[in-house]
Order: C-alpha cells, then sequence, then structure tokens
C-alpha cells in the first residue's frame, strides 16, 4: 500500500530515570536501547519522518546516529518524571507547525524502553489507519497476570491487604478470575506503540479515541523496561534471539 500522507513517528527518551539511570541509551547488546526502536521504525514502508523529543544534548547525538531527527531539545518542564506524555507530543507538534509548517496526517508513538518491536507490527498497525478502520490503534498483548489478581494495601485502625478491584479482604483469598478459560474476561496490556490520525489528539487530549483499534502480538519476547530486572530478562531475550542476528 502506497501513501503520499504524511506519517511521523515520534520516540520521547527524557534523561533523568531513577530506577535504571539512563535507561534509554543503556547498551543492550550491540546497541544503545533507543537504538533498537529507531532500527525498526527506519526500515517502516510508511513512517517518512522519525523525531525523537529529548532534553538531553547527549541523547540527541546518540539519536541522530541512528539517522533520527532532533530538531529541538525538550523543555524541562516536559521533562520531569511526572510530566505527561501526551503534553511533550503536543508541544512538539506545535513547534512543527510553527517553525517549519509541517503538519502530519498520522503520529505514531513509540517507546525506547520496548526495545524487540519488529517492523512488520508497526507497518501492520499503521495499515488499520491508513485503511480509515480506526482513527487510532494500538499493539497489544494478552496480560501475563489478570488485573483481577492485584491487590493492595489500605490503612484503616491498622493496616491490610484488599483485592485492588473490590477494597474487599475478604477477595484476597478468592479465585477471582478464569483468564484461561473466559475468552471475554482476556485481560490485555499495551506493547506500546501507538498510531492515530491527528484529529485524535486534537478532539481528545489523548493518542486513542473512544473506539481504538488494536493488534494482538505474542508476548513471549516482548519486555517494556523500567528496572534492573526488566533490563536483564531484556538481555536474556537478546542473547537468545538476536545476538547471531543483524538488526
Amino acid at each position: 500500500m502506497k501513501t503520499q500522507k504524511k506519517i511521523l513517528g515520534i520516540v520521547g527518551i527524557r534523561s533523568g530515570s531513577t530506577e535504571l539511570k539512563d535507561k534509554n541509551i543503556k547498551l543492550l547488546g550491540n546497541k544503545p536501547l533507543v537504538g533498537w526502536i529507531l532500527s525498526a521504525a527506519k526500515k517502516s514502508k510508511y513512517i517518512n519522518r522519525l523525531i525523537v523529543s529529548t532534553d538531553s544534548k547527549k541523547y540527541k547525538k546518540i539519536a541522530e546516529k541512528y539517522k533520527a531527527e532532533v530538531p529541538f531539545l525538550r523543555s524541562k518542564k516536559l521533562s520531569k518524571s511526572t510530566s505527561d506524555e501526551i503534553d511533550f507530543i503536543k508541544d512538539l507538534l506545535e513547534n512543527l507547525k510553527q517553525k517549519e509548517n509541517y503538519v502530519p496526517d498520522i503520529v505514531v508513538r513509540m517507546l525506547a524502553t520496548v526495545p524487540f518491536q519488529k517492523t512488520k507490527d508497526i507497518d501492520n498497525l499503521i495499515r488499520h489507519i491508513l485503511q480509515n478502520r480506526y482513527d487510532s490503534s494500538v499493539i497489544i498483548t494478552k496480560a501475563k497476570q489478570h488485573p483481577k489478581k492485584a491487590l493492595k494495601i489500605i490503612k484503616q485502625d491498622k493496616k491490610y491487604l484488599v483485592s485492588y478491584i473490590t477494597n474487599k479482604g475478604e477477595d484476597v483469598g478468592k479465585k477471582l478470575n478464569r483468564q484461561k478459560h473466559v475468552v471475554d474476561n482476556q485481560a490485555y496490556f499495551r506493547s506500546n506503540v501507538i498510531a492515530c490520525k491527528l484529529k485524535v489528539i486534537k478532539k481528545f487530549d489523548s493518542l486513542t479515541s473512544n473506539k481504538t483499534g488494536y493488534l494482538l502480538i505474542q508476548n513471549k519476547d516482548t519486555v517494556d523496561i523500567d528496572n534492573i530486572d526488566d533490563f536483564r530478562y531484556a538481555q536474556f531475550l537478546y542473547q537468545k534471539n538476536y545476538k547471531n542476528k543483524k538488526t
């Protein structure tokens, strides 16, 4: 499928991560972490502009090595651990419009912390938008643990353990979920590529609308890196699946 539409890939890599220092550029095999998703995105049939948003000059140089653009540095205000992702994306889009008169038709948001994304999955997701099947669509995987199994601690006269969903202690010991046997009860998590039409961002202040499509992929080799344990698992997957392959 050929397209004349302007399709912008965005990867955000702020500095200052606390649980795993400099995780976005931490070396995984033969590449810094961000290099994995940038390499996959550059092979896309549809992404015709790839921009990295970062607050770091060091990160900027690394991104440019992988042929991504970094037209300007992100402000510190939008680079805090509490900053909302949609805010830096809107800021980037506004800057591109004001400084270059560039307005994309489709935005594809990708994360450095999910390194083993496949180009074919990214392109299949974009096709959902190009074919007007959806205004927004997300790559997802089956949840390894169902949300109904989540617990939390509440404080009353003492600290108590309760179900995260029902807030009841009695439900901690109950088998609330039969995920394997009830298809309609299956839970999913984002595999962290989202594609959307520009109008979705303007209307919903979000990358997704109320009628969002999905592309379901296998989760056996997926990892979203947030801490050292996640990174070690990514290293295991690299040794298993990627060490002797050209990437």
